[in-house]
């Protein structure tokens, strides 16, 4: 609650938004390093397993499937938003990208960001690549699915 009033998270956040929180993972394992700063990727074990399996069935389609951002603690999640604060963003266009620390899937190790070598940037241009493309016929084979599509209900 503290934290929520401290980055200026509306007190209804969660059932506003349909968003459950979500607890930290207490085991996680390396899948890979970031592209952008080299930082290790990590997810909960059974993630970890189909992550690796996905990858090497894209890689057999010729797709190159990167790890961009695993597990996120409340912590982590509420740095990301005060370095969005301190650049001048407003909390309300930061909780269209970012969801509130303690609602993040990426809480669970169970969630990560997927990027190619074609975009590596978060954005909406990953949409456009072959690999998006392969994810959306594939990635429920592995058990993954995409938390937030456009235009979905919870305003992610």
């Amino acid at each position: 609650m503290r934290l929520a009033r401290e980055l200026g998270i509306p007190a209804d956040y969660g059932a506003a938004r349909g968003l459950a929180p979500h607890a930290e993972a207490a085991r996680l394992v390396a899948v890979g390093r970031a592209p952008d700063d080299g930082k290790l990727v990590r997810l909960a074990p059974r993630a970890a397993a189909a992550w690796r399996k996905m990858c090497a069935a894209a890689a057999r389609d010729g797709i190159i499937l990167l790890p961009l951002s695993g597990f996120r603690s409340v912590a982590r999640q509420a740095a990301l938003i005060r370095r969005k604060l301190a650049a001048g963003q407003r909390i309300e266009e930061i909780l269209r990208l970012v969801a509130a620390p303690g609602y993040s899937e990426h809480h669970t190790g169970r969630a990560l960001d997927v990027g190619s070598p074609e975009d590596t940037a978060l954005d909406e241009e990953f949409a456009r690549t072959a690999a998006f493309r392969w994810l959306r016929r594939h990635a429920g084979e592995f058990g993954f699915q995409l938390s937030f599509p456009r235009r979905n209900p919870h305003g992610i």
